[in-house]
């Protein structure tokens, strides 16, 4: 009788309320909710402001941009800097253009097919000595890129590659990481999938081709866009090897921007001399060069989330 008594105490009489427990925890989750997206929108902020600030300062004159106290909004949008960047001959935007979409396509091209064969080797094919060159090949993971550079350019001095396009292609056609990303992308697909192949009359190739890839299509999206996005941002090695006629869009970065009287006059009130430099068109040549990876990574970003994060499918 004693212990019916007890099973039907209300929680009144044990001292709790459970609506009141369950309004203080859903107030606690909402305080900790609304803390988490107040960091997260400081964050954002502080990490768009560097690109807020090279947009608008493209679009100022450069008498605004050099004032003492800095403006946040352009007092006058001076739109002929793109025009100006895109259309003088003196900056010669078009042939670093042309060299970065060249050399980017052609070595991503090479680059995935050389690592899809190399990793479906890998992850597929048994041979003698197959774990010991994949793991020589993942130490050279940790020797600092700057040592490869001082043996490249002086292997490809020796071959006489200096000032063409074969020296920004061959010697940084494949990476190790991207090798390994993909191996581990075919490991993970169920061997069942290649022996009902080997079934059907399914050769290695053809299953490679029919089979594998498409299975592997985020990461290998993943890897494409990555390695044009190296290629575009390559800056050291070019500079080093080749001559302003085969530097890429970033050495043209580098580049002088003086003002050859188009946007300023050379003599009189709000001049500019010929030979000085002016900031707000290399802001300008910041954003042109940004933009294209921008849209990328917002077209793309599913893609490459997915691709390294996951690296392969379920089996």
């Amino acid at each position: 009788m004693m212990e019916a008594t007890n099973k039907k105490a209300s929680p009144e009489k044990t001292g709790l309320d459970i609506e009141k427990e369950k309004r203080k925890q859903k107030r606690l989750d909402i305080v900790k909710a609304a803390v988490a997206y107040i960091f997260l929108t400081i964050c954002a902020v502080l990490a768009f402001l560097p690109f807020y600030w090279m947009i608008i300062s493209s679009l100022k004159t450069e008498d605004e941009y050099r004032l003492t106290q800095p403006t946040f909004f352009p007092r006058e949008f001076k739109w002929q800097n793109y025009s100006y960047m895109l259309t003088s001959e003196t900056n010669g935007f078009g042939q670093p253009l042309f060299n970065t979409i060249l050399i980017g396509v052609v070595s991503t091209l090479l680059g995935v097919v050389v690592i899809i064969l190399t990793a479906y080797a890998l992850a597929r094919i048994e041979f003698k000595g197959k774990g010991i060159l994949f793991s020589l090949m993942l130490a050279t993971m940790m020797i600092p890129g700057e040592l490869y550079t001082i043996t490249n350019y002086v292997t490809v001095s020796n071959f006489g590659w200096s000032n063409t396009y074969i020296v920004m292609i061959l010697p940084f056609l494949v990476s190790i990481y991207y090798v390994y990303l993909l191996r581990n992308t075919f490991k993970s697909i169920p061997e069942s999938l290649h022996k009902a192949a080997k079934v059907d009359g399914c050769g290695k190739m053809a299953f490679l081709v029919k089979v594998m890839i498409p299975l592997a299509a985020p990461t290998l999206i993943s890897v494409t866009l990555l390695k044009f996005i190296a290629t575009w941002n390559s800056y050291i090695w070019p500079q080093l090897v080749n001559t302003q006629d085969y530097h890429l869009i970033s050495n043209w970065m580098t580049s002088g921007f003086t003002n050859d009287g188009t946007l300023y006059p050379l003599t009189g009130v709000g001049s500019w001399a010929k030979s000085e430099s002016l900031t707000t068109l290399r802001m300008c040549a910041a954003c042109l060069v940004s933009m294209p990876l921008f849209v990328l990574f917002l077209f793309f970003r599913k893609y490459i989330m997915h691709g390294v994060s996951k690296s392969g499918t379920k089996g």
